[in-house]
């Protein structure tokens, strides 16, 4: 067997087969162990499922333009209790990895089959509306068969056992933000919907959700956008907005340094006087999921907003950093 690099591994997080296969063996090791610790206790005979979904809907990529819609539902949960289930905001430094992980494993997917051009025939079926809802909706579906295991990937939050969808229906009413709604019905770029939403504080997660099911951009080029995708795209084109305008500010006049972490992730943020660039050092520990030895990847993005490579979390860290720029004028 041929010895796959760390550094491409890393470049890769398991989801862009950059060695070639057609699965992460890393992954696939990842999600064995997992499997085998989570014991998920499900009654096959029932395969009715109620809950009230939060904002917890994954488009999957997998044989793209067909792609799986993955539908979470806590069972019998319902009301404002189905929020703890997909928040990322409020776990933020106070929700463990083990935490996070027993919510989630807790959910029941329902997979639904379409394709990627299909996002207005989705739309009449309000599914769209529960994943952009201010409220946790109400739903219900019916399971044609359940798998009891815990999905883990490398970039979305993992979800618990589920199976392909006989139906699934809505029995409640979204509450859509109102800025929201009304770029649902305009014919504008997808970009300057997503900044639009984004200088009207509409929740982040809410806006990836709105562009991954097809509710913005013009009209007749709205597809599904695949969740990592989305994920990408909203970070890029939030970023570049506020790149563009911190560009026209004056430089900082002192060097600023600062610090976070959670969830076994370290962040430090070197700010230094100098027109825009920006430089990325990413370190994995020896023995860390992409990496058995301590290696070392560096990207660079210059002035004009290019960089090497594409990497989603670059992006994401580059927009915290963006806002805080554009916060201070700098």
């Amino acid at each position: 067997m041929r010895a796959i690099p760390a550094e491409l591994c890393v470049k890769c997080k398991g989801h862009k087969y950059l060695c070639g296969l057609p699965y992460c063996p890393l992954m696939e090791r990842f999600r064995s162990i997992v499997n085998s610790l989570q014991k998920v206790k499900i009654n096959q005979e029932s395969k009715l499922v109620d809950g009230s979904t939060p904002p917890s809907a994954i488009v999957g990529e997998r044989g793209y333009p067909k792609v799986t819609l993955i539908l979470n539902l806590p069972p019998s949960i319902h009301g404002e209790e189905a929020r703890n289930y997909e928040n990322p905001l409020n776990w933020w430094g106070k929700v463990s990895l083990g935490e996070i992980i027993k919510l989630r494993s807790s959910l029941i997917s329902a997979m639904l089959k379409t394709d990627a051009s299909k996002a207005l025939d989705l739309y009449n079926t309000e599914i769209p509306l529960t994943v952009i809802s201010e409220n946790p909706v109400d739903s219900e579906a019916k399971l044609k068969k359940l798998e009891a295991k815990l999905k883990f990937d490398g970039r979305v939050l993992p979800r618990g056992p589920g199976g392909p969808a006989e139906k699934f229906k809505v029995t409640d009413n979204p509450k859509i933000p109102a800025k929201l709604d009304k770029l649902i019905f305009d014919d504008v770029k997808a970009q300057e919907a997503i900044y639009e939403l984004y200088k009207h504080n509409i929740d982040y997660y809410k806006i990836i959700n709105a562009l991954s099911f097809g509710l913005l951009g013009q009209r007749k080029r709205r597809k599904l956008v695949p969740t990592r995708w989305a994920i990408t795209a909203v970070d890029s084109m939030i970023g570049k907005e506020l790149q563009e305008k911190i560009s026209e500010y004056n430089e900082l006049n002192q060097v600023e340094v600062y610090y976070s972490s959670y969830l076994g992730n370290y962040f430090h943020i070197i700010l230094y006087p100098s027109k825009y660039t920006s430089t990325w050092i990413e370190i994995w520990h020896p023995l860390s999921l992409w990496s058995t030895e301590l290696l070392v990847s560096e990207l660079s993005e210059n002035y004009w907003g290019e960089y090497d490579y594409m990497d989603g979390g670059y992006l994401a860290a580059r927009l915290g950093v963006l806002e805080y720029l554009e916060k201070i004028k700098r």
